[in-house]
């Protein structure tokens, strides 16, 4: 078993409560598959399910590419049979109930069900009707509270949003909260026998060009200039484009006479012959 289906294997199931749409279970399925849950389980959806054309249609449009999960959902007469199997149970909801449980963040809740559950312990997230959320009967069937830390100047969210948040944090507490992919390095660090011969060269031309001034203040402008493309960490790749841009800077018009003698100066300044 590869790491990843090990990591489904032990994947919250998500559990909606009525959903009222089946488009909004299709973007579920999406949600939950960008992050590696499968168990999609419904209690009493509004539609049906499988739903009837045109909501079959839409439900599959909206899981894009997800639509395996739609054809492995469970569909459960009520909330208490959805979740009868688990050892664990997350209630989301926006608003406090009252009913005194441990009242969590989707960070905080997912970390605890990664790091202090029984390896092989099975654990739901309830997600409430679109409109009206969970009822207090179905609150009452978790163990702990899911809210989402949210600007209360508008902290609407919808059914998949809700979803794709927990499923998110599930993932990083169980397969690590790294990037998935590093940068590619096209070209190795220049030594630094190739950045100082760049400088001087480029010093060289500004010198010619009277940007030095005044000219007891060169020795600071110098060290500034340099101090700019030290911080680049420059490439060797870095190095030859710079050059390059620093001499059709100054050569200007293709006048013949002056490209040979800029061939020289790089000739004689270039890293190879140094």
């Amino acid at each position: 078993m590869t790491q990843a289906d090990a990591t489904r294997a032990l994947a919250p199931a998500v559990i909606l409560v009525r959903p009222q749409l089946a488009v909004n279970i299709g973007t579920t399925a999406r949600a939950m598959a960008n992050f590696g849950l499968s168990d999609l389980r419904l209690v009493a959806p509004r539609e049906g399910w499988p739903p009837v054309e045109p909501h079959k249609g839409a439900a599959e449009a909206a899981a894009s590419g997800a639509i395996g999960l739609l054809g492995t959902a469970r569909v459960f007469d009520t909330t208490q049979a959805a979740i009868a199997d688990l050892h664990r149970v997350y209630a989301t909801t926006a608003r406090e109930r009252g009913q005194g449980k441990p009242i969590m963040t989707p960070s905080a809740a997912m970390s605890d069900d990664v790091s202090a559950l029984a390896p092989d312990a099975k654990v739901g997230i309830l997600f409430g009707p679109e409109r009206t959320g969970l009822d207090n009967d179905d609150v009452v069937l978790a163990d702990a509270v899911i809210t989402f830390p949210v600007d209360q100047a508008y902290g609407s969210l919808n059914l998949a949003q809700a979803v794709l948040l927990v499923a998110y944090e599930w993932f990083k507490a169980a397969r690590g909260d790294h990037a998935p992919f590093g940068p590619v390095e096209h070209s190795k660090p220049a030594v630094k026998n190739d950045v100082m011969s760049l400088f001087d060269f480029l010093e060289e031309e500004l010198t010619k060009a009277g940007y030095f001034r005044p000219e007891e203040k060169m020795p600071i402008m110098r060290r500034n200039l340099r101090n700019i493309l030290q911080r680049s960490v420059l490439s060797e790749q870095d190095v030859r484009t710079l050059r390059g841009v620093i001499v059709r800077l100054i050569e200007g018009p293709r006048l013949p006479g002056r490209r040979r003698e800029l061939r020289r100066n790089l000739e004689n300044r270039s890293p190879a012959g140094d």
